[in-house]
């Protein structure tokens, strides 16, 4: 073992390094950057960090972040509530809020259906959508999981839990992105813009 080493700085890299896209560099470089850092910034940041933790929770109803028992989209009386948008994440939710185009509810399932990473169906927020289902009236399912295998596969598989309860399942429509060209498109988009075509 190096005779520079520093147990507390080692374990401040690893946290970092634990974290989704930082490797081993980056973790070493945030962790000196917090030693740099004022202590009462310091412990502001840390403070931050445990708050969140202790408050944020699922909303009762939709399974997005609150810290409330209902999150604010499903508190709103301006929202169609008999319309449910399915995202794997709360993060999708705010991307399909910035297009200021859907003034519905939503539900988030937490992940998708993937065997090979040991993530079956009880791991993800089914049952609190079909439990909506059952007390709510709800005239629509939108999926909006990730158009990847296992997006789709997920999506499948909710709409087949779905179809006994007689209510509408639609998938939102992928496609050719604005400003790209046809001849670069790969089959799979092709194929989608073409059976999610519209009327104009």
């Amino acid at each position: 073992m190096s005779s520079y080493y520093l147990p507390s700085l080692e374990s401040l890299v690893e946290h970092f390094e634990s974290l989704p896209s930082i490797g081993h560099k980056s973790a070493q470089r945030l962790a000196y950057f917090i030693l740099k850092m004022p202590e009462e910034r310091a412990k502001s940041f840390a403070k931050a960090i445990v708050s969140a933790k202790e408050n944020i929770h699922y909303c009762k109803r939709c399974c997005n972040f609150t810290d409330k028992e209902f999150c604010n989209i499903c508190d709103s009386k301006e929202r169609d509530s008999s319309i449910i948008c399915v995202v794997e994440d709360p993060k999708d939710i705010s991307a399909i809020e910035r297009t200021q185009e859907f003034n519905a509810v939503y539900h988030v399932l937490h992940g998708v259906i993937s065997p090979i990473n040991g993530i079956g169906p009880d791991e993800l927020c089914i049952k609190e959508l079909l439990e909506r289902l059952k007390n709510e009236n709800i005239s629509e399912i939108i999926m909006a999981t990730n158009p990847t295998v296992e997006g789709e596969a997920t999506a499948m598989y909710l709409s087949k839990l779905i179809r006994p309860f007689g209510v509408k399942v639609t998938r939102l429509a992928y496609g050719i992105p604005v400003g790209a060209s046809l001849e670069y498109a790969d089959e799979v988009t092709l194929s989608r813009a073409i059976l999610g075509r519209s009327e104009i």
